[in-house]
């Protein structure tokens, strides 16, 4: 992902804009409605093939899944923020010794899809006697596939706070790295909360790579249960159902919290946006 600063759109582009999301919409709709059609003329929506998911054993199977799966989210994000801060950090420093192999880093990692890292964790590392444990064969490549996407919006953060707040700080006698952590980086951080939230969705959903190492998330318990109780479509309409309440309530939080960050005098012009790769 990268960071882009744009300007609000007019009453033209917004035109359009809804009417391509209404023509987007009908046809997600009449999509739907002939998936719904053909499960119907299969027998897929008779009740006995849903009744089973009325039931707490399932649920319990399920959330069990989705706790794994938050818990790999959890860690894969806080391990990737830190980089990401140093990354950032690092990216802005005068140092051409630290800068140099920051923006290597994240210009290098960001080409590289996290599947790919998940693969070079399972197979080549073992190869060289680093065999990790199942949990951090998805955590790791995760993290590492992430520290760079949030050096960007730390480092889009940094950059958009008022040069002279740094400076003023300076001018009180605090050294760079002072300045740096006790003013210009709360208010950064403060100014990308929600693009760190929308990060972390994707995040979140990055974890369905725990399929490929059989990390037991969400994706997985679904394919297992799905083998044990002869119900494939069922049961991957209500994990893909599950996804769709934990990602739209995580993105509902972000857009709660870019209202927040504007009505307390954040940017109001220039927006900081993340670009799906």
């Amino acid at each position: 992902m990268s960071n882009l600063l744009f300007d609000e759109p007019g009453p033209r582009a917004r035109r359009r804009i809804r009417l391509a999301t209404v023509a987007g919409v009908l046809v997600l709709l009449a999509l739907v409605a002939l998936a719904v059609r053909q499960f119907a003329a299969n027998g897929q929506l008779a009740a006995e093939r849903w009744q089973p998911y009325a039931t707490w054993p399932m649920w319990r199977y399920l959330l069990g899944g989705l706790w794994s799966t938050a818990l790999a989210a959890v860690v894969s994000a806080a391990i990737a923020m830190a980089g990401g801060i140093a990354l950032a950090l690092g990216r802005l420093s005068r140092r051409r010794a630290v800068r140099l192999p920051a923006a290597a880093y994240v210009e290098a990692v960001r080409t590289i899809p996290a599947l790919l890292l998940v693969y070079l964790v399972l197979f080549a590392l073992p190869r060289y006697g680093l065999d990790l444990p199942l949990f951090w064969k998805l955590v790791a490549p995760l993290a590492v596939s992430n520290a760079a996407a949030f050096a960007e919006i730390f480092r889009a953060g940094i950059m958009s706070v008022e040069r002279g707040q740094g400076e003023a700080a300076l001018a009180l006698g605090l050294t760079h790295g002072q300045s740096m952590r006790l003013v210009v980086l709360p208010q950064a951080a403060r100014r990308v909360l929600p693009s760190i939230v929308s990060q972390s969705v994707g995040l979140l959903k990055d974890t369905s790579l725990g399929f490929v190492v059989s990390y037991a998330e969400l994706l997985y318990s679904g394919k297992v249960l799905a083998n044990y109780n002869g119900l494939l479509i069922q049961t991957y309409i209500v994990v893909a159902l599950v996804y769709l309440v934990v990602n739209a309530s995580l993105s509902a939080l972000a857009r709660s919290l870019d209202r927040s960050v504007a009505g307390r005098g954040g940017p109001r012009r220039r927006k900081i946006i993340r670009v799906p790769r």
